[in-house]
């Protein structure tokens, strides 16, 4: 023993509070954010606001972009019922049960009311990719191997592909078509930046509203699982039942954002193009378009002597 616990004895497992990934994501947006926030003092006048407001607000819809693509609530739903906590028991626990879809797998919740009974503490988040290259089924035994609560086993055998359910397929191919329609609208928002840092403004606007698109495209993309019929995930005496969740609804309202944003781009440049200038910082090409002089000396004796 060592400090009362055996060195090499496996240690209960937790329930994941965070995506590693999304963390990651979030972490990088944020560094950029911050170092923008610290060259924001070197812009002079109201250039500073209109630079906050634009890199900001491009910076929410490219970290949203990318942030989905590793959040697990697409579709969500939750249950309490009161059910068998072992196989081969017929000890009844009192459970919260949660489904959350995402693009690429399906995380299963369980946790008991209270968290502590019979001995134990339920409180479990499971993962089973779906993915390209990942054999959902694979996950799957895995977690019959390590001995994994009835409900997650009951929940997570609803989306393999021998399931009678048969939704696996739906959900894979969906999620696989939204991702990559995802990461499209992604380059179009790289695109639409470097457009925006150019004295061709009404092309930004253009690709924000592809930008949008997209997005708008990956949603009808995941939405087409809902034209398989799901069958009931019966707990007990209780049904699941799953509802689109926070990711599909963010999108949906970032992908409007993207068209109301590129829209109003568009009708400026053809309705007020000094504004629009103004706005992104470009008011001193007007004067060198133009090729104004600020001041012209005449020297009279010539002017006397022409006369």
């Amino acid at each position: 023993l060592f400090d009362g616990i055996y060195p090499f004895y496996p240690q209960q497992r937790k329930a994941a509070v965070f995506d590693i990934s999304a963390i990651i994501v979030i972490v990088v947006f944020l560094t950029l954010a911050c170092s923008f926030l610290l060259i924001i003092p070197g812009i002079r006048g109201r250039a500073r606001l209109y630079w906050t407001l634009r890199v900001l607000l491009s910076l929410f819809v490219g970290v949203v972009i990318v942030l989905v693509q590793f959040t697990g609530d697409w579709e969500t739903g939750w249950v309490q019922a009161n059910t068998s906590y072992k196989s081969f028991s017929h000890v009844q626990v009192n459970v919260d049960i949660g489904l959350h879809i995402g693009l690429a797998g399906v995380n299963v919740t369980l946790r008991g009311n209270p968290v502590n009974q019979i001995n134990e503490t339920i409180n479990y988040n499971e993962h089973f990719p779906w993915n390209f290259g990942v054999d959902y089924d694979q996950s799957y035994k895995e977690g019959l191997k390590k001995g994994l609560p009835s409900p997650i086993l009951y929940v997570a055998e609803k989306f393999r592909a021998q399931s009678p359910c048969a939704v696996h397929r739906q959900y894979r191919i969906a999620g696989h078509y939204a991702s990559a329609t995802l990461w499209v609208a992604f380059c179009t928002w790289i695109i639409s930046n470097i457009l925006f840092s150019m004295p061709v403004l009404v092309y930004g606007g253009y690709m924000f509203l592809v930008t949008g698109a997209f997005m708008i495209f990956s949603l009808l993309s995941f939405s087409t699982v809902r034209s398989s019929p799901m069958c009931l995930i019966q707990i007990g005496t209780r049904t699941l039942h799953v509802a689109y969740g926070g990711s599909f609804w963010l999108m949906l309202a970032i992908g409007l954002l993207c068209f109301v944003v590129g829209a109003t781009i568009v009708a400026m440049h053809h309705l007020n193009l000094d504004l629009l200038k103004t706005f992104f910082d470009f008011h001193e090409d007007k004067a060198e378009e133009y090729q104004e002089m600020p001041e012209v000396f005449i020297n009279p004796h010539f002017m006397n002597k022409g006369l």
